[in-house]
């Protein structure tokens, strides 16, 4: 029995060991996820700088990018239960830069610095209003992060988020950008004026208090049918081959939903307010 209890006593600590090593592995999984995201981020700076068209294309891909991260890290924290304040706070930080400061600064570098046709004074006061509009973005994607950490979801459940989420704002200019990246409609000030109009527009989104769906109700974790599979891949092919419209639609469509569905709710309230006696 002796000789038994010293052989399994060091099998015990060795299993314990491996249990702790891979607990600690699956706890900076998440953190991975998330440091990728940032990572993301910081190149999409970087490459909105370098002021090609190559290079704006590379930033709106990488932010596009960040999006698949951040989607991730929270959904693997979740499944593996290493929630942790740490980490909502950490993933906030890297949203922030991702999906404030990256898409600004390329909303900026793409609808400024590539105006050829003004003179310096009027290029000087379009730099000034786009500074303002982009500051304004970044401004209210951190205001969204701030109050999505102390209010949460929606009342009522997690369906639906409050104010558009960073993601898809960042996602609405990385997506254009990437669209018209080569050959693109930027160039001339009467198309960066409004395109300086639609950041502060999506600034606006992501403070309101309109709601978006949010798909976390989606049964994702079960057993789907084999059709749904085969839909999800020619989806993720076309996705694929056609980035530049798919990502497109999706990006904006996702924002003029919110918008369409949230004016049909106020429309549906206003008129039950006015037939009520």
């Amino acid at each position: 029995m002796a000789i038994l209890d010293q052989q399994e006593i060091p099998y015990e600590g060795r299993r314990h060991r491996t249990q702790a090593k891979l607990r600690r592995g699956v706890f900076l999984l998440p953190a991975a996820m998330t440091s990728a995201n940032l990572l993301c981020g910081y190149y999409a700076v970087i490459a909105s700088l370098m002021g090609t068209p190559d290079d704006f294309n590379h930033a709106a891909k990488a932010i596009g990018i960040a999006i698949v991260f951040d989607s991730l890290d929270g959904r693997i924290a979740r499944m593996t239960g290493t929630n942790t304040e740490f980490g909502v706070q950490f993933d906030s930080l890297a949203d922030v830069v991702s999906f404030g400061i990256a898409p600004a600064v390329l909303a900026y570098a793409w609808g400024v610095r590539s105006v050829t046709n003004l003179a310096p004074d009027a290029l000087h006061q379009l730099g000034r209003f786009g500074w303002l509009c982009c500051l304004a973005f970044l401004i209210c994607c951190a205001w969204r992060l701030a109050r999505f950490n102390v209010q949460g979801m929606a009342p009522g459940g997690s369906k639906f988020f409050v104010g558009m989420p960073t993601p898809a704002a960042a996602g609405v200019i990385a997506s254009i950008v990437h669209g018209f990246h080569a050959g693109g409609p930027l160039g001339d000030w009467r198309w960066s004026v409004p395109w300086l109009f639609l950041a502060v527009a999506l600034a606006g989104l992501m403070t309101s208090t309109i709601r978006f769906y949010s798909f976390k109700d989606l049964p994702w974790g079960k057993k789907q049918p084999a059709v749904l599979i085969l839909i999800l891949l020619v989806f993720l092919a076309i996705v694929w081959n056609y980035s530049e419209i798919a990502l497109l639609l999706i990006a904006c469509s996702y924002a003029i939903a919110g918008v369409t569905l949230h004016l049909i709710r106020y429309a549906r309230q206003h008129s039950s307010r006015t037939v009520a006696p």
